[in-house]
């Protein structure tokens, strides 16, 4: 396939290798390199045919990632025959305090790699699981690896449902629930290991300073909560829906919280009184469960 050199990589990335993704997946992926601004405002997107090579998709992805996109107000020009662009003030979008709240995995992710822009980076967290954390942090990572953000110091906090008491959630509609939570536990320590890992990994590839740690709550956390360097708040409601799962070859009816679906609301220190409060009145709440309520937590069985 012959490239115009212009586009001989989206922004100095190398063909993806990963399994195909969904139109969805590509949106994400375009969303967050706009959002840390890998693509700059008036920059026209690479071809249809380059995108579909670079992700391993079909070119009917490609077509469709950019109209959320627009959607969003990300990018100018969607429409047949016309070169696509990065809006002219993306960081007006979809993400911001003040703009429509968007679902966890549409808004985290950029907030998150805005926030390992600066020198000490200070994440807290408050979640049922930590998969919608592990899946936002991919991308100052990768910006890490590629030498484009380099804090001297990482500080993650978070704080997971543990293994003892009652669990408010995921719960089996019948009662069955020994299965549904042997489940979850598995899948909280997986994620929780993940996250661990790939944070830990920077000390010895980049010589930054890493610490993560967890601990559990006395409950089942209701809603998600993000503290990112002391600056900005963003909170989610766990919406609870009837779903299926199967496990041990058994099918399970559950009610859980919708994850990466959940709507996540921003706010920030600078945007005005209110927000300030808001910010500032959840710091003080996870620093008294953290140092006061809160249990050591093993990523274990």
């Amino acid at each position: 396939m012959v490239v115009d050199p212009e586009y001989a990589s989206v922004n100095g990335r190398k063909r993806s290798q990963r399994p195909q993704r969904t139109h969805r997946e590509v949106a994400d992926e375009l969303r967050a390199r706009i959002k840390s601004g890998e693509l700059r405002p008036g920059q026209r997107l690479p071809t249809r045919a380059w995108l579909a090579d670079e992700f391993g998709v079909e070119r009917g992805a490609v077509r469709r990632a950019p109209r959320i996109l627009q959607s969003e107000r990300l990018l100018t020009h969607v429409s047949k025959g016309a070169p696509v662009t990065v809006a002219t003030d993306p960081g007006s979008a979809l993400t911001g305090p003040g703009a429509p709240p968007q679902p966890t995995m549409v808004a985290l992710a950029p907030r998150i790699a805005a926030a390992f822009a600066a020198e000490r980076v200070e994440i807290d967290a408050v979640c049922p699981t930590a998969i919608s954390l592990t899946l936002a942090i991919g991308e100052p990572l990768r910006q890490i690896h590629a030498g484009r953000l380099k804090p001297a110091k990482v500080d993650v906090r978070v704080l997971l449902p543990g293994r003892d008491g009652d669990l408010a959630f995921p719960v089996a509609v019948e009662d069955r629930g020994d299965a549904v939570h042997e489940r979850w536990l598995s899948m909280r320590n997986a994620q929780g290991q993940v996250l661990r890992h790939h944070l830990l990994a920077l000390r010895a590839t980049h010589g930054i300073d890493v610490r993560v740690s967890f601990r559990a709550p006395p409950f089942t956390p209701p809603a998600k909560l993000y503290l990112l360097n002391g600056a900005e708040a963003l909170f989610a409601y766990c919406m609870l829906a009837r779903s299926e799962a199967q496990i041990d070859q058994e099918n399970f009816q559950m009610y859980d919280a919708q994850g990466i679906r959940s709507v996540l609301f921003a706010f920030e220190q600078g945007a005005g009184t209110r927000d300030a409060t808001f910010v500032e009145q959840p710091r003080l709440w996870f620093n008294a469960l953290w140092e006061k309520s809160s249990s050591e937590l093993l990523l274990t069985g």
